[in-house]
């Protein structure tokens, strides 16, 4: 008895063929297009935590060439984590009307107060900032500053795995970016802001301890240039000015980061002038 011929059946493909080289030159290629482009800019902000995300987001949508240079491999900080490894976060009214902008959803939790699952509010915030023309270079470590006729005028940028190779081989330079407004949004570190401090040309106090409603208020207030050319935004200025730290509530780093926004976006209209 003949066996019936099996007739393999064949798939169509799902994918386009493409080389691996052709992947590796579009990544290499779009990579380099965003350095050349971005290593001269309006604004660089060190940070891509929720008020470095904000200012970013905001400048971009004002017209600026806007860069974020950020030391991990994600965008976010600690915005995707509302305290003691738990996800859900919270604002405080008005802030909501930042994750209304966003499209956000988001519940009340008492008088005053919203809460969301941080993933949700940073995915927002991210694409809003990269919707907006915002560029971005992570895992790069701020090293130093540019200083120029009396202002801050560029940073100092190296690979962030640079600084975990043995000290016997860790003589790998750093490159330069200019810009006219650098805002610091790296956080509790402040790392621009302290750059100054070592060689004497501001003062910082470090944090002060938890008083969630003093230290909002103060956050948003003391927001500005601390040096010509530098902006503190966000847990930078809670650390420059000695406040209250606030915890896992997140209003005034949104704010922060559109006060920040406004004040770069009127200091550069001054040196235009």
């Amino acid at each position: 008895m003949q066996e019936a011929a099996v007739v393999a059946e064949v798939q169509p493909k799902i994918f386009a063929d493409v080389s691996e080289v052709e992947i590796t030159r579009a990544i290499a290629n779009e990579f380099h297009d965003v350095l050349i482009d971005r290593a001269d800019s309006d604004v660089i902000i060190i940070g891509a935590g929720p008020s470095g995300l904000t200012a970013g987001r905001d400048l971009s949508n004002m017209g600026f060439k806007v860069l974020i240079i950020e030391q991990n491999n994600y965008l976010g900080g600690g915005y995707w984590l509302g305290g003691y490894m738990m996800n859900p976060v919270t604002v405080r009214e008005p802030a909501q009307k930042i994750w209304d902008e966003l499209g956000v959803p988001y519940k009340k939790a008492g008088e005053g107060l919203y809460i969301t699952p941080g993933p949700h509010a940073v995915s927002k915030l991210i694409a809003g900032a990269c919707d907006a023309g915002v560029k971005f270079l992570n895992l790069t470590k701020f090293d130093d500053l540019v200083m120029k006729n009396g202002r801050v005028s560029g940073i100092v940028v190296n690979w962030m795995p640079v600084s975990a190779l043995p000290r016997n081989i860790t003589c790998v330079d750093p490159v330069a970016f200019e810009a006219r407004m650098i805002i610091d949004a790296s956080g509790h570190d402040s790392v621009a802001v302290k750059r100054l401090v070592d060689r004497g040309l501001v003062t910082w106090k470090g944090m002060n301890p938890m008083y969630v409603n003093e230290g909002e208020e103060s956050v948003v207030e003391k927001t500005g240039e601390v040096y010509p050319g530098l902006v503190a935004a966000g847990m930078s200025v809670t650390e420059t000015h000695g406040l209250p730290r606030m915890g896992p509530t997140f209003g005034s780093m949104l704010f922060s980061g559109k006060r920040a926004a406004e004040i770069t976006a009127a200091k550069i209209k001054e040196l235009e002038r």
